[in-house]
C-alpha cells in the first residue's frame, strides 16, 4: 500500500514537472514571438517622433487598450473566423507567411508593406496599428493554433509590461542604443520570426492538404 502510495506520488510529480516545463517553455516561445511582431524597441523612433509632435504620450492607456484588443481577439477571432467559414490551421498558414514577409522586411531593411504614418500620438496610432497591427492579431491566432490558450495570454501581459516600460522610456533606450544599436535587435529578431514562421507553415499545413 505504502510502495504504491509512494508510486504515485512519484509519478504524480514527475508529470506535474514536466507539464510546469513545458508551459515554462511555451510562455516564453510565445513571448518570444509577441516581443518580434510587436517590435516595440523597433518602434522606438516613432514613439520618439509622436512625443515631439504632440508632448506627452498616454502609455498606460496604450498599453491597456493594446493588451484588451489582443486578449479580445484571441477569443472571439477564432468565432469570427468560423463565421466566415475558415478554420484555424488555415489561418495559421496565412499567418506564417504574413510572419515570413514581416520578418524579411525586418532582416532586409526594406519596406515590403506599405502603410500611413500616424500624425499623433493618441490610442489610435499608437496601440493600434503600432502595438496591437494586423500582423500582431494574424500572430496571435496562429499562436493559439499551437499553444495552451492561458500561456499565450500570459505572453500577451508579459509583452504588455515590456511595452509599457519601452514607451515610458523610449527616449533613454533610443540615446542607448542608437540607430546601429536597434538596426541589430530588428535583424536579429527578424531571422528569429523567419525560423518561427517555417515552423508554424510546416506544422499547419500538413492538417489541411
Amino acid at each position: 500500500m505504502v510502495f504504491r502510495l509512494v508510486s504515485s506520488f512519484k509519478y504524480d510529480y514527475i508529470y506535474l514537472k514536466k507539464a510546469i516545463i513545458m508551459d515554462v517553455r511555451e510562455i516564453f516561445t510565445a513571448s518570444m514571438i509577441l516581443f518580434a511582431i510587436i517590435d516595440i524597441i523597433g518602434a522606438t523612433p516613432i514613439v520618439i517622433s509622436l512625443r515631439k509632435k504632440v508632448g506627452k504620450i498616454q502609455s498606460e492607456k496604450a498599453t491597456l487598450v493594446s493588451m484588451l484588443i489582443m486578449i479580445g481577439f484571441l477569443f472571439v477571432g477564432e468565432e469570427i473566423l468560423n463565421l466566415i467559414g475558415i478554420d484555424i490551421n488555415s489561418f495559421a498558414v496565412a499567418g506564417s507567411i504574413v510572419i515570413f514577409f514581416i520578418a524579411l522586411e525586418m532582416v532586409l531593411g526594406v519596406t515590403i508593406f506599405q502603410g500611413d504614418e500616424p500624425e499623433t500620438a493618441s490610442i489610435v496610432p499608437i496601440a493600434f496599428p503600432i502595438i496591437a497591427g494586423a500582423g500582431t492579431l494574424t500572430t496571435l491566432l496562429s499562436l493559439r493554433a499551437e499553444y495552451e490558450l492561458i500561456n499565450v495570454i500570459i505572453a500577451i501581459v508579459i509583452n504588455s509590461i515590456f511595452v509599457y516600460v519601452i514607451l515610458k522610456s523610449s527616449n533613454r533606450i533610443e540615446r542607448l542604443l542608437g540607430n546601429n544599436g536597434i538596426a541589430i535587435i530588428r535583424r536579429v529578431f527578424g531571422i528569429i520570426l523567419l525560423s518561427i514562421s517555417v515552423k508554424l507553415f510546416s506544422a499547419n499545413i500538413s492538417l489541411i492538404v
